[in-house]
C-alpha cells in the first residue's frame, strides 16, 4: 500500500512537470536516474499514481516516466480523445524526448496501448510488459466479435453524461469493488473515476471496446511479458488463443487478486517485473 510519505512525494512530483512534457495531452511525471527508461501507462480512468509503489521499487536503477492520460483522474481532457490518438502521442513522446529503447509497462487499457505502440513501431522499444490486458477484450464476451472501421459512440456518451453525480459515483464504487482486493486502492479508484472527464470516460470506453489488436500482434518483434489475474487461468485456452500470433510473448498468471494484480499480488508482481527487466 502507498503510505502517506510516498503519496506526498508523488503529489510533489506531480506539481513539477517540466517543460519537456509540454505539447502532449497526457501528464508526465519523471522519477529515477537510471540509464534504462521505463514508461508506465495506467489503465482506464486511473492516475499514474497507481504505479507509484512499482516506481519506488525500481527507480534507483531506471528512469521512470509515469503517464496519466488526458481526461482521466483530473487531467485536462482533449476535445476528441481516441485510442489511436493516444497511441500516436506516446510514440511522439518517446521520439521527441529521445528515449532510447524504453520498456513500456501498461495496465488494462494501458497494456493495450503498449501493445499497439509495439506493433506500430517495433523498432522503437526494448520490451513490453502487459498487466492484465488482452488484445481484444470484447472477444471474451462475443467469440465472433469484429472491430468496426468507424464506431458511433454518441449514444454511450449521451447515456453517461445524463447520469447525475451521485449515480455515477455509485457506479464507480460498485465497479472498483470488483477490480481490487485492496480497500485503500478501491477508494482511490472511485476518486480517480469521479474526477475523470465524463465525456472522455464514455468515448474511450466505447472506443476501446471496439479495439482488436489480434490482427497486428505478428508485427511485434520485442519481448513481451503478459501478467494476468488468476481468473484468466480458468479460460487459459481462450486467452492464449488471443496471443497466438505474438511469438515473443510469455504469459504468467498471478497467484491471487483481481484486476489490479500489481497491488493485489504485489510480491509476485514485482518479482516478475524485476526478473523480466534483468534484475
Amino acid at each position: 500500500m502507498i503510505g502517506i510519505r510516498v503519496k506526498a512525494a508523488f503529489i510533489a512530483l506531480l506539481l513539477y512537470v517540466s517543460c519537456w512534457a509540454e505539447g502532449y495531452s497526457f501528464q508526465v511525471v519523471r522519477q529515477g536516474t537510471g540509464k534504462q527508461p521505463v514508461v508506465f501507462i495506467p489503465g482506464f480512468a486511473c492516475s499514474g499514481e497507481v504505479w507509484q509503489e512499482t516506481v519506488e521499487s525500481i527507480k534507483d536503477n531506471y528512469t521512470c516516466y509515469v503517464l496519466t492520460m488526458p481526461g482521466f483522474a483530473g487531467v485536462a481532457p482533449e476535445v476528441h480523445p481516441s485510442f489511436e490518438g493516444w497511441k500516436q502521442q506516446i510514440i511522439r513522446f518517446i521520439e521527441a524526448e529521445h528515449l532510447v529503447k524504453p520498456v513500456l509497462v501498461g495496465h488494462s487499457m494501458g497494456g493495450g496501448l503498449a501493445l499497439a505502440v509495439a506493433a506500430d513501431r517495433p523498432d522503437l522499444l526494448k520490451s513490453v510488459v502487459v498487466v492484465d490486458a488482452l488484445p481484444c477484450l470484447s472477444a471474451l464476451y462475443n467469440s465472433g466479435f469484429q472491430s468496426q472501421a468507424e464506431v458511433d459512440c454518441t449514444g454511450v456518451v449521451q447515456q453517461l453524461m445524463a447520469l447525475d453525480n451521485a449515480h455515477f459515483a455509485r457506479q464507480q464504487r460498485l465497479s472498483a469493488a470488483n477490480l481490487t482486493t485492496d480497500s485503500l486502492l478501491c477508494d482511490r479508484l472511485v476518486q480517480w473515476g469521479t474526477s475523470s472527464d465524463r465525456r472522455t470516460y464514455a468515448q474511450m470506453y466505447c472506443d476501446y471496446s471496439n479495439t482488436d489488436m489480434r490482427p497486428i500482434l505478428g508485427r511485434i518483434k520485442v519481448p513481451v511479458l503478459v501478467l494476468l489475474e488468476p481468473s484468466f487461468q480458468r479460460i487459459s485456452s481462450i486467452v492464449e488463443e488471443q496471443f497466438k500470433d505474438l511469438q515473443t510473448s510469455h504469459l504468467e498468471y498471478a497467484t491471487r487478486g483481481l484486476h489490479f494484480i500489481m497491488r493485489d499480488d504485489w510480491d509476485w508482481f514485482i518479482r516478475q517485473l524485476k526478473g523480466f527487466l534483468g534484475e
